[in-house]
């Protein structure tokens, strides 16, 4: 019988949530600056580079709602915040827009302050295990001590998948992400779970030997993780949830950074209506017409966002998968600009 190391977690209590309303819109052109609350550093999705400049699919959110709101996609500040206190800082004001590897679930959409805007990338919680364990699969996983970070999904996901396959595990619950990699990379634990797109990050980017490590193929959830901002600011969350819809709707128009301006000429309505050729979707907003024509000329499609950030031009190689378009058999699906 394989034995595990048991090692005792770190209990937190949960903060409370406060309601902030305000007109985000007007707020944020007064300021120029958009508040973007990000990771401590999540490669691939929200993290600093080597000078210093934050990178990443969120990032990129982040940047797009600059380019609609304000019409440079520069102006936007990273917020680094933990697992713990991105929901306070939204509802304090403390940012806009929450764009930081965060589940779209009925409880955060509802009872929080905090509204879904949208989904930037479909994932789904798997696990990450040293090969030297000798397990190819979750179901082998019983007596294992699991690490994982406090205040997160992952730890009601993995309850729930270990009582419904009768399978004992022991929690290793740790505040602070980077603190939860450490653990695991030092053996304090046997396995760490956490959506399959960070397990991918994890494994690149913060393991010294990361051909030691294999992720399982078991994904036991739906993680449809995506933007929030404050609920009751309906012309904010008007901008950043057709923000992204810009970005999936352009790669299926086939509009990239480098062809949107020879698209101006073009004679489809959809284009014409996206790129604001023809007028109406900015007022709409209550932002420029070029809205969707700067998010694409600074930051691009979402198609051109992902590759660079977490498909094959980066260094995590994730398929598209889920988060191809949806005439490629995924899910993404741009809502019509009419």
């Amino acid at each position: 019988m394989r034995k595990f190391k048991y090692v005792a977690g770190l209990a937190v209590l949960a903060a409370g949530f406060s309601t902030a309303h305000a007109d985000t819109l007007d707020v944020v052109k007064e300021r120029g600056v958009v508040h973007c609350g990000v990771t401590t550093g999540f490669a691939g999705f929200s993290a600093p580079d080597a000078k210093g400049v934050w990178q990443g699919l969120d990032v990129d959110l982040c940047r797009a709602v600059a380019a609609a709101a304000l019409g440079d996609a520069e102006k936007f500040k990273a917020v680094p915040l933990s697992s713990q206190q991105r929901f306070t800082a939204l509802q304090s004001g403390e940012i806009d827009l929450l764009a930081r590897n965060t589940t779209v679930t009925q409880q955060r959409d509802t009872a929080l302050g905090a509204i879904s805007a949208g989904v930037n990338f479909y994932d789904g919680q798997g696990f990450l295990v040293p090969k030297s364990l000798g397990v190819n699969s979750a179901k082998e996983l019983d007596g294992a001590s699991v690490c994982m970070q406090t205040g997160t999904s992952n730890e009601n996901t993995m309850a729930d998948w270990a009582r419904a396959n009768n399978i004992t595990y022991k929690p290793v619950v740790i505040e602070q992400f980077n603190e939860v990699v450490n653990a695991f990379a030092a053996g304090r634990c046997d396995v760490f779970t956490t959506d399959a797109s960070g397990l991918a990050s994890i494994r690149i980017s913060k393991l010294s030997n990361p051909d030691d490590y294999q992720v399982l193929p078991e994904i036991i959830s739906k993680e449809p993780l995506g933007p929030f901002v404050r609920q009751g600011d309906d012309r904010w969350l008007n901008v950043v949830k057709w923000s992204l819809q810009a970005m999936i709707g352009a790669e299926e128009l086939g509009i990239t950074s480098a062809n949107v301006d020879e698209k101006l000429k073009s004679e489809n309505p959809n284009v014409k209506r996206l790129l604001g050729v023809t007028e109406g979707a900015g007022k709409n907003l209550g932002v420029d017409e070029k809205w969707a024509y700067n998010i694409i000329k600074q930051v691009g499609n979402y198609g051109e966002s992902f590759e660079r950030n977490v498909g094959k031009g980066s260094a995590l190689q994730i398929e598209r998968g889920l988060n191809a378009q949806w005439t490629d058999g995924g899910l993404m699906y741009g809502l019509p600009v009419r």
